[in-house]
């Protein structure tokens, strides 16, 4: 008794230390995993796009088909120009971070490392693998990993074998796949990050700029009638305006720093049955030998034919 709740104590510090300083880089999948049971959207958006708003490639190498029980790889490429840096929370330069999703069909999962090759241990040395769920295990998280050394990421999966469950069938899968470079654009909590783009919520003339300690800025702007719109932005964009300007509502007060972006894709993937291939196989074997029995009785014909010199 005493053992389980010393457990349950420490886990409940571990997780309210985790939400209440949990870094901006973990916005996903930390925050996805906690706000939304399921990471993929009615619409077929997966929820990374809700904080991470710009676009870009995502790829991924499935093969065409696989046997039942058996272990291949997904490869998830997130590819960006290497060296490039953002901003980090703090306002200074850092290289990008990556991150990526694998939504398997139900009964694909994980491979337990005891069925990883020598190949996959090679590819996958320093990526660390967490499913999305305790009973989501069809769904794999990596990230956020450094990108210039992981801009593709090998995901190790086991297929599920139809013969031990029942409710899994030979046939098509769909794969959802997402790729993360760089931070997000957007808190889960709604606030932008220091990653985005601040314009003016109202239009007039900015009276003054105050640089606060911390190196971020508030820019005060007189509006028409008289009223004062206070804009703060943190620290790392780099403004575009100046005391005196004028500036419209929902006009740019800084650059757009984001360098990153997020990418999904489907794709499909074939769990087949080894009756199905000894079927086609031996379907090929009769068309070709109905083939080789047709060109020889079309040459016994001939032959008879010129003995008769018909």
């Amino acid at each position: 008794m005493r053992r389980i709740i010393t457990f349950f104590l420490g886990s409940l510090l571990i997780g309210l230390s985790l939400i209440v300083s949990a870094p901006p880089t973990w916005a996903y999948p930390f925050w996805a995993q906690q706000n939304y049971e399921n990471p993929r959207e009615a619409t077929g958006k997966l929820v990374c796009a809700n904080c991470h708003l710009a676009k870009m490639t995502t790829q991924v190498e499935v093969p065409q088909s696989v046997g039942a029980d058996s272990v291949f790889t997904a490869a998830v490429k997130i590819p960006y120009k290497k060296g490039t840096e953002e901003i980090g929370a703090d306002g200074s330069k850092v290289p990008l971070q990556v991150g990526a999703v694998v939504m398997l069909p139900d009964g694909f999962k994980l491979a337990p490392q005891d069925r990883w090759n020598e190949k996959i241990k090679e590819e996958t040395q320093g990526v660390y693998f967490t499913q999305y769920s305790e009973d989501k295990d069809n769904i794999i998280l990596v990230g956020p990993l450094p990108g210039d050394q992981n801009q593709e990421i090998v995901f190790p999966i086991l297929s599920p074998n139809p013969a031990t469950d029942k409710n899994i069938h030979f046939g098509k899968y769909g794969i959802n796949v997402g790729g993360n470079r760089g931070r997000g654009q957007v808190y889960p909590t709604g606030e932008k990050s220091n990653n985005s783009i601040f314009t003016a919520s109202k239009s007039g003339t900015i009276s003054s700029i105050d640089i606060n300690d911390d190196g971020s800025k508030n820019i005060n702007i007189t509006t028409d009638s008289g009223d004062s719109v206070l804009e703060q932005i943190p620290v790392g964009p780099s403004l575009l305006v100046k005391e005196g300007e004028k500036v419209e509502a929902g006009g740019a007060l800084t650059n757009d720093p984001n360098v990153g972006g997020f990418g999904q894709l489907d794709t499909e993937i074939v769990l087949q049955s080894p009756a199905r291939v000894l079927g086609l196989m031996a379907f090929f074997i009769g068309v070709a030998l109905t083939q080789i029995l047709l060109v020889l009785k079309k040459k016994q014909v001939e032959k008879v034919q010129a003995a008769e010199n018909i």
